[in-house]
């Protein structure tokens, strides 16, 4: 074993000396933490320069030493490009000799100089600094080509104790909102953000042309309609909890959006239309949230409009959800005579008055305690007097609230409220932040992966294109896991293998974004996504582990897209790549090679409709549709194979998908099962499909 110690050297001048051995800065020490490469190279290039400096000390003017030092350092930076940790040049380093000569700094010099120089071990052809290994040759070419990505790398999970990473994953508080179209999802989403904090005035979904659009519906076309496209995250800090929110489409078209985004909550938050009740696109989703176990909250809004009775609105989802409730506060009247809340955990009464700005500011809250004389002056007599009876009937029949039942999603507190005059939202907001759980445990292929397992992994559940119109760009929307996250660090692709510096990791708060240094479980963070990532990837560093995928819906309707405008090809390409590597829609492809219009597979009208106005809006691209006439989509699970055995087949249609993987197109769901009839050898035929593994090959 050789040791080369760097705190031995005795080097003037100071200046040169300053540069060359002084501690690196923190955005340098994450990528020499890494780059093996750059290890060999800088080896080389101290000794080297060391010895230069000293010969210029011999008699040269201080200026060539200089000079020198500013060579070595234009040598060190081309070598970081070039320079790999083979055993051979680790070898060539240890033997190679260096002529030092005295030294003329003070004692106080050399001290301070000892003390901030690093020990560099070469041992058994591995080099070593600071305790930190580096033998993977393959993650060292995975970013030696690109020196910006290695920037500010950093592999070093244990950067943080487990008592400090503890205390951040309990003040996270992450949790998406369900609901059927119309019921006030995004106007719900528009006043948590402010009474959390994160805005000062609330738009409005249906907005007049001189007021604000809700911060949520970034798109434009979402403004022009009125309704949530696309799913998007809101980080805000309130009350200590920094939480993440998740906004969903509320259409059935957008389902498969809405699905993926459920996958990276905590807690779900069920909004139903008071005069309503519970509505189909609700049952639907809720469905999937108790797939998930998540605890469901749930907020009945538009109380201030003619509603149904609160025991029939419970009713309901007890029966048809076989899910208990618990009521947490309970509405004093009901449309033009809602005049508050009864709030139980503290025995309040919360009286409102509606705002001047249609709920665009707080609203004015008079709370007195449940007792109080005045409370007969102000609520009209029939309305006190069935407050009186409702609260004892809640006491008498209500069990003590059970916060384990809350977190395994067996029973659901009940809200009343709303929304549009912010009459209940800030009890809502602040009991949530009390009831909801952290971040739990994520299941994987080699066991559970708490929050607290020290090495950083994390999965992509959404991926968006042109956010930020004037730069064109994909951001990856990627769920923390476990462990922390720490800007510049080098993370690994389960699916791939492939090594990747996330060097620019952002803060979401629907479009804008602000840079972010550190995340941990239960954050939502936005990654520069250069077609490196697909829905449902796992990140990680240290053992190799992978979450669940996250599948594809299987299609209902299919059309061909045609680019009318031959000159516009290029850009015809690039957006349907772009909406495609985004899940827009999926996209099929003729097996006849004679055909190469893309096929457009969805799940519902609105899609179609989407996918055309963003290729014209945001490439600039006329395209034209035509409908095909099925209705059903299956997987050949033994792919061409299992085909190529079955021969000629009938009634279907054969095509592939983005992988080249062989799609059956069915017009309906008694073809399928004639086929797996008639031809059993065919194997499974699948609703949907994940991205294929991909095999990586060691140099």
């Amino acid at each position: 074993m050789a040791v080369f110690s760097v705190a031995s050297f005795s080097c003037v001048p100071s200046t040169s000396l300053s540069r060359a051995l002084q501690p690196p800065k923190a955005s340098e020490l994450r990528t020499l933490s890494l780059d093996a490469n750059v290890y060999a190279q800088a080896f080389r290039v101290q000794r080297r320069q060391t010895s230069a400096v000293v010969t210029a000390t011999a008699g040269q003017p201080h200026q060539q030493a200089i000079d020198s030092e500013h060579s070595q350092n234009r040598a060190r930076v081309s070598g970081k490009a070039k320079a790999l940790a083979e055993p051979s040049v680790l070898a060539d380093l240890a033997d190679e000799p260096v002529t030092l000569q005295e030294s003329s700094l003070s004692d106080e010099e050399t001290a301070e100089i000892q003390s901030i120089s690093g020990e560099l071990e070469l041992q058994n052809d591995t080099p070593r600094l600071e305790g930190i290994e580096l033998g993977d040759e393959d993650s060292v070419r995975a970013d030696v080509n690109d020196e910006d990505s290695c920037e500010g790398a950093d592999n070093n999970d244990g950067g943080i104790s487990p008592a400090a990473l503890a205390k951040e994953v309990a003040r996270r508080r992450n949790f998406a909102i369900i609901s059927h179209p119309d019921a006030g999802k995004t106007t719900l989403t528009e006043k948590l953000l402010l009474y959390g904090g994160a805005i000062h005035e609330a738009g409005a979904v249906k907005a007049r042309r001189s007021a604000r659009h809700a911060t949520s519906d970034w798109m434009e076309l979402e403004k022009q309609r009125g309704i949530s496209i696309t799913s998007t995250a809101l980080v805000f800090e309130n009350r200590g909890f920094q939480i993440t929110l998740l906004d969903t489409p509320g259409h059935q078209d957008f389902g498969e959006d809405t699905y993926r985004t459920l996958a990276a909550a905590d807690n779900a938050v069920m909004l139903v239309d008071a005069g309503k009740g519970l509505e189909p696109q609700t049952r639907k989703l809720f469905e999937v949230c108790r797939m998930r176990k998540l605890p469901i909250f749930t907020f009945i809004n538009k109380m201030d409009r003619p509603a149904l009775e609160p025991l029939e609105l419970m009713d309901q989802i007890e029966k048809e959800f076989n899910l208990p409730t618990y009521p947490v506060n309970w509405p004093i009247g009901s449309g033009d005579r809602f005049v508050g809340v009864y709030y139980r955990p503290r025995n309040e009464v919360h009286l409102f008055e509606k705002g001047i700005k249609h709920g665009s500011r707080g609203a004015s809250v008079r709370v007195l305690p449940w007792g109080d004389p005045a409370l007969q002056e102000i609520i009209a007599t029939d309305l006190f007097e069935q407050l009186q009876e409702e609260i004892e009937l809640l006491e008498e029949l209500t069990p003590p609230l059970d916060m384990a039942k809350i977190h395994s999603g067996d029973i659901s507190p009940v809200y009343f409220g709303s929304a549009m005059n912010n009459f209940g939202v800030e009890l809502f907001l602040e009991s949530f932040l009390e009831y909801s759980i952290q971040p739990g445990s994520h299941v994987s292929d080699i066991g559970e992966v708490g929050p607290d397992y020290p090495n950083f992994t994390g999965f992509v559940f959404k991926l968006q294109a042109n956010m930020d119109a004037k730069h064109r760009d994909k951001v990856a929307f990627l769920r923390v896991c476990s462990g922390q996250f720490l800007k510049g660090m080098k993370v690994q692709i389960a699916r791939n293998g492939k090594t990747l510096a996330l060097t620019r990791p952002q803060k979401m708060f629907a479009q804008d974004r602000t840079t972010m240094e550190a995340a941990y479980a239960g954050d939502v963070v936005g990654l520069n996504n250069p077609n490196a990532f697909c829905i449902g990837d796992t990140i990680y560093t240290g053992p190799k582990r992978m979450f669940p995928g996250i599948p594809s819906f299987s299609p209902e309707l299919f059309c061909y897209m045609r680019n009318p405008n031959p000159s516009k090809y290029k850009q015809f390409v690039k957006g349907l790549n772009e909406l495609l590597g985004e899940g827009a829609v999926q996209v099929l492809y003729s097996v006849d090679s004679g055909r190469t219009d893309p096929i457009l597979a969805a799940v519902g009208q609105l899609q179609f409709e989407v996918v055309q106005y963003r290729m014209l809006s945001e490439y600039g691209v006329e395209t034209q549709l035509e409908p095909l006439s099925f209705s059903v989509a299956r997987w050949v699970t033994g792919g061409w194979p299992a085909l190529e055995k079955v021969g000629r087949i009938f009634n279907c249609s054969t095509v592939k998908d983005q992988w080249g993987r062989p799609v059956l197109l069915f017009r309906n769901e008694w073809n399928v099962s004639q086929l797996l009839g008639d031809h059993p050898e065919i194997g499974e035929l699948a609703p949907y499909a994940l991205p294929p593994q991909e095999i990586v090959s060691k140099r």
